[in-house]
């Protein structure tokens, strides 16, 4: 599970926020000034970090400053106090990813965590070329498609037209759409094969339920 770094002064509060976090599966350790959280953030790798703007020594938002200066990509929830919009505002715009306002419903904290591990998780695999379909791994950079140790073959234009209709989820392609960014625009061939290739997804890779023909229209992976 991911380890979680918590800069926050009252001491209690900090420690309510370890024992809810480690009961979920996290690492944690805290520190209890910015200047002791700027350090211990800087000791060790964090898969995300919770952050108290009123802090002694140094301020949470300089805390997110200076590490924003040097680390674009951890995730850091602000703890705000409940009226103040100007330091969330400057906590948004120094990088902070998200804020919860004090006095907060653990499960709301508990939500927002594993919704900012999920982007970050999601962004990962996708600069890793990696995305998925149901229970499988498609893999842009290899073009392969696993689940587990089982591996599908697919033939190039399968693979273009699976990837597609990922990159697009949700949203209905007509034939057109999908001949003229699989195919190419110089394709004349009849339009029916699209038809034929998605036949031959669903029954390679299991994919009925979730791609769908829509009459009048062309086909939709669902969400």
């Amino acid at each position: 599970m991911a380890n979680i770094l918590i800069i926050e002064d009252e001491k209690k509060i900090a420690r309510v926020l370890q024992l809810e976090l480690e009961h979920e599966g996290y690492e944690t350790d805290a520190a209890f000034t910015g200047t002791s959280g700027l350090e211990k953030f800087k000791e060790q790798h964090w898969d995300l970090v919770l952050l108290d703007v009123m802090l002694p020594e140094l301020s949470g938002l300089e805390v997110l400053r200076r590490i924003r200066a040097a680390d674009t990509s951890t995730p850091i929830i602000l703890l705000t106090a409940r009226n103040s919009i100007p330091d969330k505002v400057s906590g948004l715009d120094l990088g902070a990813n998200d804020y919860v306002t004090k006095p907060f419903e653990i499960e709301e904290l508990l939500a927002r965590v594993r919704a900012s591990l999920r982007t970050v998780q999601s962004g990962t695999e996708k600069n890793a070329g990696l995305l998925t379909v149901k229970d499988w791994k498609v893999n842009e950079k290899t073009r392969e498609v696993s689940r587990g140790d089982d591996h599908v073959d697919l033939t190039p234009k399968e693979f273009d037209l699976l990837v597609y209709f990922i990159e697009n989820k949700g949203q209905a392609l007509n034939r057109e759409q999908i001949l003229n960014r699989v195919w190419g625009f110089d394709y004349y061939g009849d339009t029916n094969i699209v038809d034929v290739y998605v036949r031959h997804l669903r029954k390679k890779l299991d994919l009925s339920e979730v791609l769908v023909t829509m009459r009048g229209v062309g086909y939709r992976l669902k969400e």
